[in-house]
């Protein structure tokens, strides 16, 4: 082959892998990846070994709030009622500054509703039992409507049931196969992998996280085992089993490591008890030995995983379609590009996760708007303040995996080490390493 033919073909070669899907990574710098990884992955699978609860503690129901047995059961007939006759008393209706009824004072002549309501699972199916709705009760039910019953077997007979909420397994399980179908459809194999690691994800959370801290194990501890068993799975089976998701792996983890650290600190600085709401009092009640402020801080790093993951997988992913858009590019160059992109997802992210909580406590800002109290006393309020430490620790935690997750991505695709595959190529990013192998080919030829 001539010289100009051999300068054609290295350039029709070189054009044509620039614009190919991503290499991999050197076999050497897989092994220097595989020894840190191997040792955490073995020491997570050793912590659910030893953690693992073998199910939730039995204990005796209280017969209180979440803890009362429930069945299913079905509205068969409704019925108009005069309230008085049943003996319903309707909520007064406020009256205005000038001291006269609100519009709508009609309601007050409303009739009760009787339901009859027909147990359909447990040992007392086909049983029935009334209930009475009034005017202004925020449900009514209607003939042929699925219900949830409480069942309290030490009470009188006509007191031992009653309805504590609808039926909603059907709109939420179509709901659910919409949300798979799209995954399905746009995801493709990916999306079903999302899906198998969401399952997966969903697993250990029911049958480790949750029954381990019953059992009496450091939440904290738990969260930290249970969660970066969630992120090795997510990760691995979203993504590939590759170098790229490694470093997002580690990227996580460091950030994950950050959040505990802080969470423990403001945690302990604020002097946060974590027994802020009724459901946790009971929870407490139930499990003496659950320690609550430990509790708080396993949901700081459960609920922080989710977005972490997203967070490090994007910026590792930047850095590598950054090095194969320009393979010339040191570590330098590829970290101050891809921080671009990390800071406009910081600030979207960051929005994002503020406004969750703040919309999950919009009910409790609400009353406090109500009460008119000042900025300062609300965010000093135990019950508020836990979700700001909650915010900001993971806020805190996601800013930081920016920074981290990028470095290493960049450190990894400029310092690998080319390695000629079988078909000649090199298996490196590109780089010196890579334009020195092309210059040998064309001295070969």
């Amino acid at each position: 082959m001539s010289p100009p033919e051999t300068q054609h073909a290295t350039a029709g070669h070189a054009h044509a892998h620039g614009h190919g899907p991503a290499a991999p990574v050197s076999r050497h710098l897989r092994k220097v990846i595989a020894a840190v990884l191997i040792p955490f992955a073995a020491a997570v699978a050793v912590g659910l070994l030893v953690l693992w609860p073998g199910g939730a503690p039995p204990h005796k129901p209280s017969g209180v709030g979440f803890d009362q047995p429930t069945e299913k059961a079905r509205v068969t007939k409704v019925e108009e009622v005069d309230c008085a006759a049943v003996h319903a008393e309707q909520q007064p209706q406020p009256t205005t500054p000038g001291g006269r009824p609100p519009a709508g004072g009609a309601s007050r002549s409303k009739p009760c509703e009787q339901a009859t309501i027909k147990v359909t699972t447990g040992e007392n199916t086909g049983r029935t039992f009334q209930t009475v709705v009034t005017p202004d009760a925020p449900r009514h039910y209607t003939t042929g409507q699925d219900v949830i019953v409480s069942y309290s077997p030490k009470a009188p007979r006509e007191l031992q049931y009653a309805v504590t909420d609808v039926d909603r397994t059907v709109p939420m399980w179509v709901l659910a196969a919409i949300f798979a179908f799209a995954v399905v459809i746009i995801g493709r194999l990916r999306g079903v992998l999302a899906l198998v690691a969401l399952t997966a994800s969903f697993g250990l959370l029911t049958l480790f996280i949750l029954p381990a801290i019953l059992q009496g194990s450091d939440p904290l501890v738990v969260a930290v085992v249970g969660g970066s068993a969630i992120m090795l799975i997510a990760l691995y089976l979203s993504h590939g089993l590759t170098a790229r998701t490694s470093v997002a792996v580690l990227g996580t983890l460091a950030s994950l490591l950050l959040i505990a650290l802080l969470g423990s600190i403001f945690t302990h600085w604020a002097l946060l008890t974590g027994n802020t709401d009724d459901t946790t009092g009971l929870v407490h009640g139930l499990y003496p030995n659950i320690e609550i402020r430990g509790l708080l801080l396993a949901g700081i790093i459960i609920g922080s995983l989710g977005v972490l993951d997203d967070v490090t997988v994007t910026q590792t992913a930047a850095v590598w379609e950054l090095k194969e858009a320009d393979p010339t590019a040191g570590w330098r160059k590829l970290y101050g590009a891809a921080m671009r992109i990390g800071r406009d997802h910081i600030a979207s992210v960051v929005n994002t996760l503020v406004m969750a909580y703040a919309g999950a406590a919009l009910p409790l800002l609400l009353l406090f708007s109500i009460a008119q109290s000042s900025v300062g006393r609300v965010a000093g309020s135990e019950v508020v303040a836990e979700e700001i430490v909650r915010t900001l620790v993971g806020s805190i935690g996601l800013v930081a995996s920016v920074p981290v997750t990028t470095l290493l991505a960049a450190l990894v695709v400029s310092a690998d080490r080319p390695a000629p595959d079988g078909s000649g190529r090199t298996a490196a990013v590109g780089g010196r390493g890579g334009r020195r192998a092309a210059r040998g080919r064309r001295r070969k030829h």
